[in-house]
């Protein structure tokens, strides 16, 4: 079950619409200034009197919503993760109407190399690694939230092109699988190994996604279609 948020909490019946709107603002503000705090110097390194700084309230404040610096944290860590999954549209049941596979599948790979390789996630996604041994249930969210939401998604598309003889997959999901590492494996290592210089041009991940395209499709596609 999900804790309740600080707004959540204290909002009451003698609490005015207004008032619960600035708390809601404060906490925000919390998390965007952690968020950068957290992502420059670690877990370890960073102050919660930083934090609070950062996001022009008090300490106190900061404490108020979230009762540690774990709390807060493992928040941060989740709306980013939950946040970029949500960008991407993997919370969103596609609707693929007459659709091309060839197109439907270019469109996901660039739109999840674009969303996925910046700094910020690539940043993020260091972090988390570097603390899984102290948070171990950040490295799982970020495996649900991520590559996971992605190859559900990807899953039922491939189930849907094969119903409709665009696509043969004996097993979607492990087709599903392979697309998603062969789109994602190689840039995302290149970042996470060499830093911002490793994250591919835009049109370098273009090149990339269309690519993956083509060879999930020598394998997969049926081929008097292409």
């Amino acid at each position: 079950m999900r804790a309740k948020s600080f707004v959540e909490q204290v909002k009451g019946p003698t609490m005015s619409n207004g008032a619960a709107t600035r708390v809601r603002r404060s906490r925000e503000k919390i998390l965007a200034a952690a968020e950068a705090v957290f992502l420059q110097h670690g877990f370890l390194g960073t102050n919660m009197d930083v934090v609070a700084e950062k996001a022009g309230v008090s300490k106190q404040t900061v404490y108020a919503h979230f009762k540690s610096k774990e709390s807060l944290f493992i928040e941060v860590v989740e709306a980013m993760t939950s946040g970029a999954a949500e960008e991407i549209g993997e919370d969103i049941e596609d609707v693929f109407g007459e659709r091309r596979v060839e197109d439907y599948l270019r469109e996901v790979a660039i739109d999840q190399l674009t969303v996925v390789l910046t700094p910020r996630l690539m940043q993020l996604r260091r972090m988390v690694i570097g603390e899984v041994e102290r948070f171990p249930e950040l490295g799982k969210s970020l495996y649900i939230n991520g590559p996971m939401r992605s190859i559900k998604r990807l899953t039922r598309a491939c189930d849907h092109f094969t119903s409709v003889g665009q696509l043969n997959t004996p097993d979607p999901e492990v087709a599903a699988t392979q697309f998603n590492w062969i789109v994602m494996g190689a840039p995302t290592n290149a970042a996470m190994f060499l830093g911002d210089k490793g994250i591919p041009r835009a049109s370098q991940l273009r090149a990339h996604g269309q690519e993956a395209v083509r060879i999930f499709l020598c394998a997969y596609g049926v081929q008097s279609l292409f």
